[in-house]
């Protein structure tokens, strides 16, 4: 009887993993079919310098000259690498944190409930392609970006505000660095609220998953919404903290408006420096799977698996 518990324990084992494998697999063969050799390719630009010849190209080995270059002569690289790390470290919490509270909204019982999450969900449909660039163009976002400026006076007026309303924090006697963070988050609202529309979705899914009777025996034992989110709600959506962490750190990296990636394509397809816009890839490539491993690691200690 053992014996045939555990052929069928591992039958559902062996099953579980063809699952898993038959899941990936489209990802490995994209991988190995579209993106394995533009990626060696990309990096033997990075290592050659590229002059461009009749009916082609013809490479010039210069081993790691481009990096060097990269990192330590041009001006404007490694400040907007830099810059782009601190965008991250400061709008990523705010996104992470507002979509899980727009998600628990969401998840009320209420009239209008489905429209409430389609409004949500239009920022990821109207910052894609060409809407995105035609909301660039925009003659009435140009106009509330001038209004916005601090030079002007409209702009001077809505500073002022934003420096009294960041001393009316300070005087509440709240740490320095909550207070940076609440204000930083209060003016980059509009990019907070565009970039949380996937990962609404994904909490909002988690949150359907937990089940009801979870809630009802706490509330039963006079347990508080309070308590409920604490002891229920974060613990049992708390992967889904991590998967949307991580997805944000790529989008954000990844964004058209990133300074970085600006530069890599103004390098590649105006300059047209494929060598360097290689190098200027690669370094950008390594320093994000960087900060993913250290995300990872940090916001996985916190993550609790249900078995």
């Amino acid at each position: 009887m053992r014996r045939s518990a555990n052929k069928r324990k591992m039958t559902l084992m062996q099953r579980k993993a063809l699952m898993g494998y038959l899941f990936v697999m489209p990802f490995i063969i994209g991988f190995l079919t579209f993106f394995v050799y533009p990626l060696i390719n990309s990096f033997i630009f990075s290592i050659n310098r590229i002059e461009l010849i009749e009916g082609g190209y013809r490479l010039i080995p210069i081993l790691f000259a481009n990096y060097y270059y990269a990192l330590f002569v041009h001006p404007n690289f490694t400040r907007m690498l830099i810059e782009s790390i601190q965008h991250m470290g400061q709008s990523i919490p705010s996104v992470v944190i507002f979509s899980l509270f727009a998600a628990n909204i969401l998840n009320q019982k209420f009239r209008g409930r489905f429209v409430a999450r389609s409004i949500f969900f239009l920022p990821v449909i109207l910052t894609s392609g060409i809407i995105l660039a035609v909301e660039r163009n925009d003659m009435l976002q140009n106009m509330v970006s001038i209004m916005a400026d601090p030079e002007s006076g409209i702009g001077g007026g809505l500073a002022q505000m934003g420096l009294g309303f960041r001393a009316v924090l300070m005087q509440s006697g709240l740490p320095q660095q909550l207070v940076l963070f609440v204000v930083a988050a209060i003016d980059q609202i509009y990019g907070i609220i565009v970039a949380s529309g996937v990962q609404i979705l994904v909490f909002l899914a988690g949150l359907q998953t937990i089940p009801p009777s979870l809630y009802e025996a706490s509330n039963i034992e006079g347990a508080t919404g309070w308590d409920n989110f604490w002891k229920i709600t974060f613990p049992m959506i708390s992967p889904l903290i991590l998967v949307n962490t991580l997805y944000s750190v790529i989008d954000n990296f990844t964004h058209p408006d990133n300074q970085a990636m600006q530069l890599i394509r103004e390098t590649s397809f105006i300059r047209i420096d494929y060598g360097l816009s290689a190098t200027f890839a690669w370094i950008y490539f390594v320093a994000i799977f960087i900060i993913l491993a250290i995300v990872m690691w940090i916001v996985s200690k916190a993550v609790f698996y249900q078995e």
